[in-house]
């Protein structure tokens, strides 16, 4: 039996490096008003690339890939305990080659992509030389891919796509775009959409506009596609299977959602734990009353309840190694994000006062955060249903009177059981 709650001591001592790395190095560039996904902007560029060598040098680069594309094949597990640092901070995925929509969108291409795609799109991506954007979600439709409506038409070499998707992760910045739409309007609903490279220069493609969601991103766009022409070859997998591809990276991107969230989390309770114990209060400090204790004993277990999970839901992964029998776990995990999130930020809010609810402490920014993690990749109310699903499949019928749990009946299988034992106790004498 193998059942451990420490990280081998190697490990331990990058994730030690790691911590000390975006404290002091990567988490001050948070505050300077630069966009580090705009890899175009030179003082960006100037910043980003000696921290991505200093990652690579540590061997801690893209650790969400395996060795055959560049990464160090950790799994799910130790990218759990990595991201638990890197939450902290917008600029460290970045850093580290593993931010979001690019980190999926790698997966997408890795599994799907053709030769001549993985050269053009998947080594640049993975050396960090551009950016993508994953194009999903429709003014009209968002956590039901089946009523998308945006199309694409084949037309000789060539697909016409037609449409607008919007709350599109750095479209502004990105050189190329992964984008579902509807090819086959009449066939079953799960085969009716496939998947699509757009690259960015494509005539057509236009940002109507970007939205700002605070807390999480100023670059958020509105896409109007216009009679936009690629070429065959850029379909991603079969025509038809664009849920299948979506799967790829849906299952992951939720997960590694969790992970960062756990730093965000611990972010927060380590703010409120530090005024508690600095804020002086009648003949001692806030942390000496009750009702502050309260607070921060909620919000530990909390905490601890929701990175023990994250971390299941890892290791599980690992282990099955197919994010379809560990929907439930992908599931659970998902639904707890947004509220363990939001109650820690609020108590520690609270604490801090007046001051809490000011731009000069991030907790405004961890609750706007939260109620986002309770809508990307899937709002709470769906996964909810699918990990009632999951659960009940284990479950068979019984006595729709009568329950197993019917004590009446229970008491005489137990007497049935008692008498059996007793018959065959003094048969034996």
């Amino acid at each position: 039996m193998s059942w451990d709650f420490e990280t081998d001591p190697e490990y331990q001592r990058k994730l030690d490096w790691v911590a000390d790395f975006v404290r002091t190095e990567v988490e001050p560039l948070d505050l300077i008003g630069l966009n580090p996904y705009n890899r175009a902007d030179p003082q960006v560029r100037a910043l980003l690339r000696p921290l991505q060598e200093r990652v690579k040098e540590q061997g801690l680069w893209a650790c969400h890939l395996g060795p055959e594309l560049g990464g160090p094949g950790y799994g799910q597990l130790k990218l759990a305990l990595l991201n638990e640092m890197l939450g902290t901070s917008m600029w460290a995925p970045l850093v580290f080659g593993n931010q979001a929509p690019d980190s999926g969108n790698a997966e997408i291409l890795a599994h799907f992509g053709t030769p001549e795609q993985k050269e053009r799109y998947l080594g640049p991506l993975l050396a960090g030389e551009i950016g993508s954007c994953y194009v999903m979600t429709e003014p009209t439709g968002g956590s039901d891919p089946t009523s998308f409506q945006a199309r694409a038409v084949r037309d000789g070499d060539s697909w016409v796509i037609n449409g607008e998707k919007w709350f599109n992760t750095a479209a502004e910045h990105a050189a190329f775009h992964i984008v579902m739409v509807v090819t086959a309007p009449d066939a079953a609903p799960h085969e009716r959409l496939s998947m699509f490279i757009v690259p960015a220069e494509t005539p057509g493609l236009e940002i109507v506009k970007n939205f700002r969601v605070p807390g999480f991103s100023d670059h958020e766009a509105h896409l109007r596609f216009t009679d936009v022409r690629v070429p065959a070859d850029h379909l991603l997998g079969a025509e038809g299977a664009g849920f299948l591809v979506a799967q790829t990276r849906l299952g992951g991107g939720r997960v590694h959602h969790a992970m960062r969230t756990v730093a965000m989390v611990r972010k927060a309770f380590d703010m409120m734990c530090e005024r508690a114990v600095s804020r002086p209060m009648g003949r001692g400090v806030l942390g000496g009353k009750q009702m502050a204790q309260e607070a921060i004993a909620d919000s530990w277990i909390e905490m601890e309840q929701f990175r023990l999970l994250v971390l299941r839901t890892a290791w599980r992964i690992d282990k099955e190694q197919n994010y379809r029998n560990v929907r439930k776990d992908i599931a659970a995990i998902k639904v707890a994000m947004p509220k363990v999130m939001h109650d820690v930020a609020r108590r520690a809010l609270h604490l801090h006062g007046a001051l809490g609810v000011s731009d000069d402490l991030p907790f405004m920014d961890m609750l706007a955060y939260a109620e986002v993690m309770g809508l990307a990749d899937g709002p709470t109310e769906v996964h909810k249903i699918t990990l009632a699903k999951e659960v009940l499949k284990k479950y068979a019928p019984a006595d729709p009177v009568y329950p197993s749990g019917y004590r009446p009946a229970l008491r005489e299988q137990a007497r049935d059981l008692v008498a059996r034992k007793l018959e065959h106790a003094v048969g034996n004498l």
